[in-house]
């Protein structure tokens, strides 16, 4: 089943991705460097670049996919982000993207996830905390999440 990494160009995102990549299914990857994006096609993965504050932009790369897995860092770090100030706006962005396209699982990659835009998700939703972990074992963890016939 198609799955999309929202913030595929941290760190955490990466790992997310390669873990994703060998198994059956499509990958597609949501980015804000152009460079990344260009890395990623390399591979295989199908690319989106924009502004991961664009809820709309966010959704419409996410059509037809059943998983869309979140990076929280690309909600928090240093990059550009036009259509909203603040992580939560981010969150909540994304919510109204990913219901729009009518996601059905959303695995959020983030420690501390505002509660109001987790609320906002019309899909079945899970939080994978990092703090501390190795991302090739948070990988692990979002493949066998995406993976997985109902959430824990």
């Amino acid at each position: 089943m198609p799955v999309i990494v929202v913030g595929a160009d941290t760190p955490l995102g990466r790992a997310a991705l390669d873990a994703l990549l060998p198994r059956e299914g499509e990958v597609r990857a949501f980015v804000s460097s152009p460079d990344e994006a260009a890395r990623l096609r390399d591979r295989g993965v199908k690319v989106a670049l924009g502004d991961v504050s664009d809820g709309s932009h966010v959704g419409g790369a996410a059509l037809n996919a059943y998983c869309a897995v979140l990076i929280g860092e690309a909600a928090t770090d240093a990059r550009e982000r036009s259509f909203a100030a603040d992580p939560t706006g981010v969150l909540d962005a994304w919510a109204e993207g990913l219901n729009d396209a009518q996601v059905s699982r959303v695995i959020v990659v983030w420690d501390d996830p505002p509660a109001t835009g987790m609320a906002r998700f019309a899909a079945e939703t899970v939080v994978v905390g990092v703090a501390g972990r190795r991302a090739d074992s948070i990988g692990a963890d979002v493949v066998g999440l995406e993976e997985v016939a109902e959430l824990p």
